[in-house]
């Protein structure tokens, strides 16, 4: 079975979501009848297949309901990531050109602002009565409870996180395949590669508007599982609800679990975690250290996966295979991988360049089609950007991204080796390295440390980091300076914001993530 609607009928009371914090509970009766509502109300506003929905949300337990009436409506749905201003709403409202917004009132102040924005849109509010906005509630519930009469999939229009620019809208081809509850790829992965089904209890520690915690609990859906949703992550937190609902399935990024490995041994003993059969990470590269330290842990079940919301191509690697390929993200599941060179040719295993996928899924960054010919070479192979290498059984490691690549003195440096060495270190908490400008060498490599206590940053931390870092890297990874800040920026899916960082010692931007 692949569709909500599918299990309202054979389990229609089983939760469907369960909301961590208060123990609210949606089952799939409800879920199916208020999608089904919500698909009448879009139509009743205009909102035809092919069109788009923007969502500004929090982590709210009704914000499924929406997904899946946009997804049996035919309509692209974007989520948009409720830590942004008005004015990046804004920008990304109009370029995805939707016809309508709907908002949960937790999104915070930046509400007030919307209603002047987007006056001449479709403006809807779940939560409190606020001046400017419709009550989604309310006239959704006016809406029959049964399917639509045209019934059709739609999909989702993700922006990127913008970490190293303006976000990007990936915009991909509607199903060919119109049933709602048609063929589903990223179902069928999560069945067969990582063990999910309908005994799933799945724990979502990260918003819903970005595309891994977004597409795993719709996938969950799809299967009959239960999706338990932590509005906000909390190390603590995370382990008693595993405990707690006895949690099976899990997705998760490396920041969450340094954030856990970070709490004393005495908390860690305290839950039982036994439960676990597969936690997914990705987003980022997880340091060897963090990762071993995981399985120890959690035992064999931290499985790992690479993608990105274009969907151009995924790789995947469980335990056992990666205990023998320490380092490496897997062999591909969707296209084939390949390393290249910056003409495109194929480069020998173990050499390092640009990864990319061939015959994976088209996309194309909306009404951006210079930046959608970037991402592809002369065979039509298209790339996210990541540096990496090819083992000789074809599993992929990667280096870092292009552009975070640090140049100092004609030597080509990668961040994520200095980062993933120092973040293993007891007192940092969070890092990350990049390049600043030097008169002499171009570049000179610099470290900013978030750490485990901000009374010890100082110069004394800043010797001992860098003694730190020649004990296991050569002279020219080793950090020059050592900065600090009390937290970096960094997106809720765990990416940094290194823009921001690289922008101000390059005297350029204003600081805010656009």
């Amino acid at each position: 079975m692949s569709h909500p609607c599918q299990h309202a009928r054979t389990t229609p009371t089983k939760p469907a979501v369960i909301l961590a914090a208060t123990g609210e509970t949606i089952d799939y009766r409800t879920l199916d009848a208020r999608s089904n509502q919500g698909a009448h109300l879009l139509r009743a506003i205009g909102l035809e297949r092919g069109d788009t929905v923007a969502f500004l949300f929090d982590n709210h337990i009704r914000f499924f309901e929406l997904a899946w009436a946009a997804q049996r409506a035919g309509l692209y749905y974007v989520c948009i990531s409720s830590r942004l201003t008005a004015s990046e709403i804004d920008y990304i409202v109009r370029d995805s050109e939707a016809k309508a917004v709907i908002i949960s009132q937790g999104v915070g102040d930046v509400a007030h602002a919307l209603p002047a924005l987007f006056a001449d849109l479709a403006l809807f509010m779940i939560g409190a009565a606020t001046p400017g906005y419709r009550d989604w509630i309310a006239e959704a519930g006016q809406q029959p409870d049964t399917p639509i009469a045209d019934e059709s999939a739609g999909v989702d229009m993700l922006y990127s996180s913008g970490t190293t620019g303006r976000p990007k809208g990936v915009r991909v081809p509607l199903p060919a395949d119109t049933a709602v509850d048609g063929p589903n790829g990223l179902a069928a992965l999560a069945q067969g590669l990582f063990g999910f089904g309908p005994d799933s209890v799945y724990l979502c520690p990260a918003p819903l508007y970005h595309a891994a915690p977004l597409r795993w609990s719709m996938s969950v859906h799809r299967l009959g599982g239960t999706v338990i949703l932590m509005e906000h992550f909390d190390p603590e937190e995370a382990l008693a609800l595993i405990e707690k609902y006895r949690v099976n399935t899990s997705q998760w990024v490396p920041t969450h679990f340094i954030r856990m490995l970070k709490l004393s041994e005495a908390v860690r003993a305290r839950y039982d975690v036994s439960s676990l059969r597969s936690a997914i990470h990705a987003a980022a590269p997880c340091p060897i250290p963090i990762k071993e330290a995981m399985i120890d842990w959690w035992g064999p079940v931290i499985d790992e996966y690479y993608a990105g919301s274009e969907g151009n191509g995924l790789t995947a690697i469980r335990s056992p295979e990666w205990l023998t390929h320490k380092g490496s993200v897997g062999r591909s599941t969707i296209g084939i991988a390949h390393i290249c060179d910056d003409q495109g040719n194929d480069l020998p295993a173990r050499s390092e360049g640009l990864v990319y996928f061939e015959g994976g899924n088209e996309f194309a960054y909306h009404n951006d089609p210079a930046r959608t010919a970037e991402t592809r070479n002369r065979h039509g192979w298209t790339t996210l950007g990541d540096i990496g290498w090819l083992d000789e059984e074809g599993y992929l490691y990667l280096t870092d991204r292009k552009s975070f690549m640090i140049i100092s003195g004609g030597v080509n440096i990668y961040p994520q080796e200095i980062e993933n060495h120092l973040v293993t270190h007891p007192k940092v908490a969070d890092v990350a390295v990049i390049g600043a400008p030097c008169p002499d060498m171009g570049e000179r490599v610099v470290a900013v440390v978030q750490p485990t206590d901000m009374n010890d940053a100082g110069e004394a931390l800043a010797s001992e980091l860098i003694a730190f870092c020649r004990e296991s890297l050569s002279g020219v990874k080793t950090p020059r300076q050592i900065d600090f800040l009390d937290e970096l920026p960094r997106h809720p899916t765990g990416k940094l914001y290194k823009r921001l960082l690289r922008d101000r010692y390059w005297g350029k931007g204003d600081g805010r993530i656009v």
